[in-house]
């Protein structure tokens, strides 16, 4: 009995115990988070180290990029205009190192581009177009002994079993190797044709036939949305890839071929009007150099554009061409070996006297016009250009700093002697 009057006060005690402490309990996360709103107060860094700011690379925005584009290697040419031999090929590639240009991949370059990574002040990058079984079993070889990432530019109908690829083209299963080790497969159309309205244009009929037509309205509505689209969706269904750069073929495109290239996700348009690439380029008309047997100069001149410093120069100030008035536009097709070019350089303020230079490509350096009152450059070009693009670089120095501008035409009179393309017929 004793021992049951001595535990009830001993029961009691524990509850008014627990009474006592569960307030504590209630509390104490009030109590933490005023104290670490005091601590937030009096020390911000460590709040900053407990949520790291993400912060995007310092890029050099004065780096300069050229693009090379090859297509078939063969060690008898035949169509110049789109062959080069294997030996030559590699000896282009051995220089690039000799001269200290990195080769970067075309993914580097896009996020160089967006300003999420930085590359070296000299580079280039390789890029090999339609899909010829050379380019897996020569080419890729010999980048491979240089280490060099590169690009394969498809155009889908050209493919083995596609309705022009014959036996020299190159096979999916060739391309999922390359794919499994690293080369990036992107877009170049369904048939490699020029996608602008009111051109005949073959098309494949139902059963293979293959007819020329000029397609206009709906019908050329639909055909062009399955050159820009439709090849991206093969590719990326067949290879399981993304695909996001597209390469026009010839480099002949208007504003409605880039809009339904954006509209399918395209991140960059690549055409083959070769020009430096800085920071401030547009992302919808990257030039690239095309390489090709009967003109060994092209390579040359497009190693000399970047220039033989290893980097450090003074900073150029890029401006694009559409807010100069440019005449011919950049992108635009003129029809005449004989253009006017022009452009209005008044809205980059003062000119220092005598620092206008306008460099033509296959001319180099000419006696361009200044009137300082208007601010407009002009040159008449006396005598015939040959090739089917011309690109214009246009420098002056304002307030003491160097302003540059370039733009690129092509030459509709010229193209007709263009080398053949492998569209033309199937890759036998």
């Amino acid at each position: 009995m004793m021992i049951r009057f001595a535990i009830i006060p001993l029961v009691l005690a524990l509850n008014f115990s627990m009474c006592k402490k569960q307030p504590a309990v209630t509390e104490k996360p009030h109590a933490a988070a005023n104290a670490a709103s005091t601590t937030a107060a009096e020390t911000p860094a460590s709040v900053a180290a407990a949520t790291p700011k993400i912060n995007k690379p310092v890029v050099d925005q004065t780096a300069q990029v050229i693009i090379f584009c090859y297509h078939r290697l063969v060690d008898k040419i035949r169509y110049p205009g789109t062959e080069i031999t294997p030996a030559a090929f590699e000896a282009e590639m051995k220089e690039l190192k000799d001269k200290g240009i990195t080769v970067i991949s075309l993914q580097d370059l896009l996020a160089w581009k967006r300003g999420e990574k930085n590359i070296p002040p000299r580079c280039a990058v390789v890029t090999l177009d339609d899909g010829w079984k050379s380019q897996y079993e020569v080419a890729w070889p010999i980048l491979k002994k240089f280490g060099y990432p590169i690009t394969m530019f498809i155009y889908t109908e050209g493919v083995r079993g596609g309705t022009l690829g014959g036996g020299e083209a190159i096979t999916w299963e060739q391309l999922a190797d390359m794919r499994d080790n690293g080369v990036d497969i992107e877009a170049h159309t369904a048939t490699h044709q020029d996608l602008r309205e009111g051109h005949n244009v073959m098309v494949i009929e139902p059963g293979g036939k293959r007819t020329r037509k000029k397609l206009t309205g709906a019908d050329y509505e639909k055909w062009v949305q399955n050159e820009v689209v439709g090849c991206k969706e093969l590719l990326e269904q067949r290879l399981g890839i993304k695909v996001n750069c597209f390469a026009v073929p010839f480099g002949n495109y208007n504003e409605h071929v880039k809009e339904l290239a954006r509209n399918a996700g395209y991140e960059a348009m690549f055409t083959v009007y070769g020009q430096p690439i800085t920071f401030t380029s547009p992302m919808d008309s990257i030039g690239r150099y095309a390489i090709e047997a009967n003109k060994p100069k092209v390579f040359a001149d497009a190693v000399g554009m970047i220039g033989a410093s290893s980097g450090g120069g003074a900073a150029v100030a890029e401006i694009g061409a559409k807010d100069l008035g440019t005449q011919p536009a950049d992108g635009d097709t003129v029809r005449t070996a004989l253009p006017l070019i022009k452009a209005n350089l008044s809205s980059i303020g003062q000119i220092e006297p005598g620092s206008v230079q306008m460099r033509v490509s296959g001319l180099g350096l000419v006696p361009a016009n200044f009137d300082p009152k208007t601010g407009t450059v002009s040159y008449q070009v006396p005598q015939k250009l040959r090739d089917k693009s011309c690109t214009v670089i246009l420098s002056v120095k304002s307030a003491g700093k160097k302003v540059e501008t370039h733009w690129t035409f092509g030459i509709e009179e010229a193209s007709a002697t263009a080398g053949s393309s492998p569209a033309a017929e199937a890759k036998k």
